[in-house]
């Protein structure tokens, strides 16, 4: 993504964890990023939020900061930088609500032949009964995504 991210990301030694302060009006705002195991050794769990005392994530809090592409941009930025020490295992992310999963997908959409270039990218449709991934596709309401570092 092309869009200018924060400086000074704050990683850890195993590229699971980073950490990061957004800057706008309503003044600096902590943020953090965890990418946790799942039961499939192969996926792990993108969590994005403001960070809580007892070390947890709140992905429901809107800051309303005015940074928006800036976050998006730096979240960005930590996937690839996951991918570069993690690169066979696939990241599902998805909103806290409709509308965060639906402001995911237009990133993604916006920035799609970019991010084709160097990911491979699944939408998670729900049916009555399971869910299935399929090629990212424009204009489909998914209830999550799965992204995975391309190898060449």
């Amino acid at each position: 993504m092309k869009y200018e991210k924060y400086e000074g990301l704050l990683v850890s030694s195993d590229f699971l964890e980073y950490e990061f302060n957004s800057t706008g009006p309503k003044g600096i705002i902590p943020k953090a990023i965890k990418y946790e195991s799942t039961p499939n050794d192969n996926i792990y769990n993108l969590a994005f939020g403001t960070p809580t005392p007892e070390g947890s994530i709140d992905d429901e809090t809107v800051n309303d900061n005015k940074d928006r592409n800036k976050i998006l941009a730096t979240v960005a930025h930590s996937v690839t930088l996951f991918c570069g020490e993690h690169p066979n295992k696939w990241i599902h992310f998805s909103g806290s609500t409709v509308e965060r999963t639906r402001l995911y997908r237009m990133a993604i959409s916006v920035n799609l032949e970019e991010l084709s270039e160097n990911y491979e990218i699944l939408g998670i449709l729900k049916d009555t009964e399971s869910y299935v991934s399929i090629p990212f596709q424009r204009g489909l309401n998914y209830f999550g995504f799965l992204i995975k570092k391309k190898i060449a």
